[in-house]
């Protein structure tokens, strides 16, 4: 007895030292794998354990981190959620009835707060007298185990909070890129034969409504407003390719039916037919005093003439953009414009509000502002009174884009 002791004192030390060891690989930050080739040195060079093969639970399934000392076959046979299921604590395998398992001596589940996150499975060459390496270490190969499934919950979870901060960045980037894609109002054109107004109210981080107005000649405007299908990150970059697609084509000589039906086309080529696009695209010219436009899907704009409370809703054109590979009718609209006429292009964010119990449309509250609006800027003011009050009530679901014109016939591009 006298002898054993100091014997004792010494296998607990060196024990203690190696624990020691483990945690100081996990405080130096080491990788996973990194420190599952550390445990196999010690389960095999100071636990004389020749097999081991380890799983981790993740994701709704069990992840094969380690095997060694088994042929892959033997690996591969192995099916966690068969073969070990109803283990919750040490087992002896020596008397196993399930057969896949019989290569080894002993399976130890591991848990972190409670949750079963692990086995490993240890197995030695069972040669010699007496109790086994593996079954004589099992309590310390399972505190060992415990801190590394410890070590690796602890590593997802950062790793985790890491990828949460990157897609949070890369999310705000998106949206600042996104919004910047929108004009603001103070951004707009400037023309002395166009008055041009925007409002723009997102409500989500990133959206899919887009609007434009560009400058075609020294006597021509084109101008666009635009809704994406669907929500979120894909919806935006699908309209910010397409604010690059139409500032492309976009000329003055190209005619409205062509330059919807390219549209189409790349719209076709970039989105693989996942996503379609309602858009109104018009171009007016100051000499002839003529509009044109397609409305490609999109809600009917309104336009008013002036000393008059007929309100004209420009709906020719085609269905929207995207959703088919060919647009099989492109109608253009040709209206002369009378000095003074205000025209409103939006999206449905604008007139489709949910109360609650039904979505009310408020198209014909539009309507009587263009009628008893003077001015672009007075109508504008007063659609931004309306679309604030829903806003606030709670009402409004969606992005809200909002494009105002007033036409003068006479003037100039000012640059």
């Amino acid at each position: 007895m006298e002898n054993s002791r100091p014997n004792i004192v010494r296998l607990y030390r060196e024990r203690l030292n190696l624990l020691l060891d483990v945690t100081q690989t996990i405080n130096e930050k080491h990788s996973v794998d990194d420190l599952m080739q550390e445990f196999e040195t010690l389960l095999r060079e100071e636990l004389g354990v020749e097999r081991v093969i380890v799983y981790t639970r993740g994701e709704g399934k069990w992840n094969q981190i380690l095997a060694c000392g088994v042929s892959q076959r033997q690996a591969d046979a192995i099916d966690p959620e068969r073969d070990l299921q109803g283990i919750t604590k040490i087992e002896n395998l020596a008397l196993t009835e399930r057969e896949r398992l019989l290569i080894f001596d002993a399976v130890i589940p591991l848990y972190h707060e409670f949750k079963l996150m692990g086995y490993v499975l240890v197995g030695d060459k069972g040669e010699g007298d007496g109790i086994s390496p593996t079954l004589r270490n099992l309590k310390y190969i399972q505190i060992l185990a415990n801190l590394i499934i410890v070590f690796i919950e602890n590593k997802k979870m950062q790793m985790s909070l890491l990828k949460q901060e990157s897609l949070k960045h890369e999310f705000e980037i998106a949206t600042e890129i996104q919004r910047s894609l929108v004009p603001k109002d103070s951004e707009m054109l400037r023309t002395s034969f166009l008055s041009v107004r925007s409002l723009y109210k997102p409500h989500h981080a990133v959206g899919g409504d887009y609007y434009d107005v560009l400058p075609l000649s020294p006597y021509s405007v084109g101008f666009c407003i635009a809704d994406v299908s669907g929500k979120g990150m894909g919806a935006a970059l699908l309209m910010s390719n397409f604010q690059a697609i139409v500032r492309s084509l976009f000329t003055a000589n190209i005619s409205m039916s062509r330059l919807v039906k390219e549209l189409n086309e790349r719209l076709n080529y970039n989105s693989k037919n996942d996503k379609f696009i309602t858009a109104f695209l018009g171009r007016y010219n100051k000499i002839t005093g003529r509009l044109t436009y397609v409305n490609a899907g999109h809600l009917s704009p309104l336009l008013c003439a002036p000393g008059t409370e007929e309100i004209r809703e420009l709906d020719t054109g085609s269905i929207a953009l995207g959703m088919l590979d060919e647009m099989p009718v492109i109608e253009e609209g040709s209206i002369r414009i009378r000095k003074g006429t205000k025209l409103v292009a939006f999206t449905d964010g604008l007139v489709e509000v949910d109360e609650g119990n039904h979505v009310r449309n408020s198209f014909l509250e539009l309507k009587e502002i263009m009628k008893s609006s003077e001015h672009i800027d007075e109508a504008m003011k007063r659609i931004d009174d309306m679309a604030e009050r829903d806003k606030l009530n709670g009402f409004a679901f969606d992005d809200i884009s909002v494009l105002g014109l007033e036409f003068m016939r006479n003037g100039s591009l000012i640059f």
